[in-house]
This record gives C-alpha cells, structure tokens and sequence, in this order.
C-alpha cells in the first residue's frame, strides 16, 4: 500500500500511518526499532532496497530522508516536504516513509524526522553516502543510538578513516568495519588452534579498500606485532599471512568467495567466506546498538601508525628485494679503506 503526500507535514504522515495501518488490518506497531537513511535520489533505491531485506530481521519503521537540490534561488526560498508512505508488501515487514525535503527545511531534516520517530524505540542513522565529517555532532546523528557510515564510498577512503579516529564517539560504526566481520572470527579461530607467538602479519587487498586497513590495524593493535599491507586485484581482501614460531598461518581468498585456511602441520581446509550484500551488513549493525569498542580501538591504531610499523620491522616484499639488496655495494669503499691502512702500517 502506497500513499503519495505532496506539501505536507509530519502531523499529516503521522495520520496517513495510522489510516494505513487500519487499512491492511495491523493496527498495532510492532516495529523495534527506527532506521534513518539519508541519501540522495541516486543511491536511495538500492538504500532503501538493503533496508526492506534487513527489516525480515529487524521488523523496523524506515525513514528515507532525501534532500533535493534547488535548482533556483526561488526555489531554495520554498521550504517544501513531499512524502510517500509505505505499508504492507511494499514496505517488506515493517513501516517506510519517503521524504523528499525542498528549500530551507533541507538544513533542518531533524525537525521533520523527530516527530515521526517510534515512541521508546531505538534510533539509527546509516549515511550510505557524503556522510557528515562527525556523525555524533549531526543534526540528525545526534537524534541517534547507533551511527552507521561506510567510508568506501568516500572518494577518499584511507582519509575518511583517519577523520573518524579524530572524530569517533561511542555508537560510531561503518559497513567496512562489518564487512571484516567472517575474516576476524575465521583468523581468531585459527589461532586457537594452536600454541605458538604470531611474530608479523601481512594483510592484502585491493588499493582504496578501507576494509583492508582495518583488518591491518585490528591485527596490529590485538597482536601488537607490526603488520604490512599489501595491494592486489582484489576483488576486495584476498589474503592474510600471519608468520609464527609454529610457521606460516595464512587465510587466501582469491576469487572473493571461496577461502583456504593453511596451517603448518595440518591439512589445507576450505572456508565459505563469500562477499556479503549491504543488506547482510546493516542487519549485522542493528543487532547489537552498544558501541562497539573493538571497532574503536582498531580504528584509533591509526594508518600512519600502520604504514610506519610495517615499513620498519616486517619482513620485505618480494619485488623490493633488489632495493634492499643495494647496499650490499658498500662494502668496496670499506674494503680500500682496510688495503690502504695496511699498506700504511707496512711502512
């Protein structure tokens, strides 16, 4: 059931909500929860499209807040709300609310959010894309339990992770935290499986893959031995080598969905560790609405920090070999040094 609201108010999506509940014959709200997903009208499709897949889930009501545009400054004047409610098949198990915000009520969303939010409900906010540089400090994150952004799609990843370790505030997350969710669990079980000290990690990934960073940095700050990040074709994170006094422990994922854990002295296993949809990850963020300070901890390691470490004390690549092999030339000066003290000393 869809019902289109042009220049309206939230008192009147309000109504429409309850008018529709009664016409499909659920009068009752059995939502557990609020999710706000702010985005643009390109990405609000396949937003809202993850939202209804993890509302089977988490039978929620969805509000997609959209901001439009003006396209002239009488336009931008006119402060409009367009509205388009959904219950029943077309909002999967829960409630959604389209809202399309015109003119100057654009800077103030959370004044048309407020009043249409679940009463004694949790609040979460999922910036798919352009998310704020501090998500808690937003006018609408700060309405919000839980923040959900996800910096791959940020132009420039590796930056955007930096910014969240400056700006992080418990109930902070991101999808690429989530998507690192299987390799974490896969490589702590494998380590558990055997008594022996991981000396150096090595992670491999696509270039412009926050996720690979941050399973670099939770390696490294968990650990605390120095890890390298290495760049490959992807599709994603292909591959983890932990090196350890019981040897080589490495979890390999070439094809982005079959993996194969090698452990010294054991047989090669295979693991299902296949890429998950965004609809998976924000069913995995609305299950637990703590702040999660593994991802914090992680997060504050910093990439700076990582890059340094690994470029110090873990063991070199195998294309950089011939640069690590030149100073192996030094040894001439020294050794004419050497002839000519002797020569001095036979005189």
């Amino acid at each position: 059931m869809k019902t289109d609201l042009t220049d309206t108010t939230s008192s009147k999506i309000n109504k429409a909500l309850v008018l529709g509940r009664r016409a499909i014959g659920t009068p009752a709200v059995g939502m557990v929860l609020t999710l706000v997903i702010v985005t643009d009208e390109e990405n609000a499709y396949d937003a809202l499209r993850a939202a209804n897949d993890a509302s089977r889930e988490h039978p929620s009501r969805t509000l997609v807040v959209i901001k439009r545009a003006a396209r002239s400054p009488r336009d931008r004047a006119k402060a409009r709300l367009d509205a388009e409610v959904r219950l029943g098949a077309d909002a999967s198990t829960g409630e959604t609310v389209v809202l399309r915000l015109y003119g100057e009520v654009v800077d103030h969303a959370q004044s048309v959010v407020l009043p249409l939010l679940l009463p004694d409900a949790p609040v979460v906010v999922w910036w798919p894309v352009n998310s704020p540089a501090d998500p808690a400090n937003d006018p609408l994150g700060a309405l919000a339990q839980r923040r959900v952004t996800d910096t791959y799609a940020a132009e420039q990843p590796i930056h955007e992770l930096n910014g969240r370790a400056q700006t992080y505030t418990p109930g902070d997350t991101d999808l690429a935290w989530s998507r690192i969710t299987p390799w974490r669990s896969m490589l702590a079980a494998a380590l558990d499986q055997v008594v022996c000290e991981v000396t150096s990690a090595e992670v491999e990934g696509e270039e412009f893959n926050p996720s690979v960073e941050l399973l670099a940095m939770w390696l490294a700050d968990r650990l605390k031995v120095p890890v390298r990040r290495s760049t490959s074709a992807g599709p994603g994170l292909t591959s983890v080598r932990m090196e350890s006094t019981c040897g080589p422990i490495v979890l390999d994922r070439p094809d982005g969905s079959l993996a194969t854990l090698s452990i010294q002295g054991q047989p090669d296993r295979a693991v299902a560790l296949k890429r998950r949809e965004t609809s998976d990850l924000i069913a995995e963020e609305l299950r637990r609405l703590d702040p999660d300070d593994t991802y914090a901890s992680a997060l504050r390691y910093g990439v700076d920090r990582l890059d340094e470490a690994s470029a110090v004390t873990a063991p070199d690549p195998v294309e950089e070999a011939p640069v690590a092999a030149a100073p192996a030339a030094d040894p001439a000066p020294s050794s004419t040094k050497k002839s000519v003290a002797r020569k001095a000393a036979a005189k």
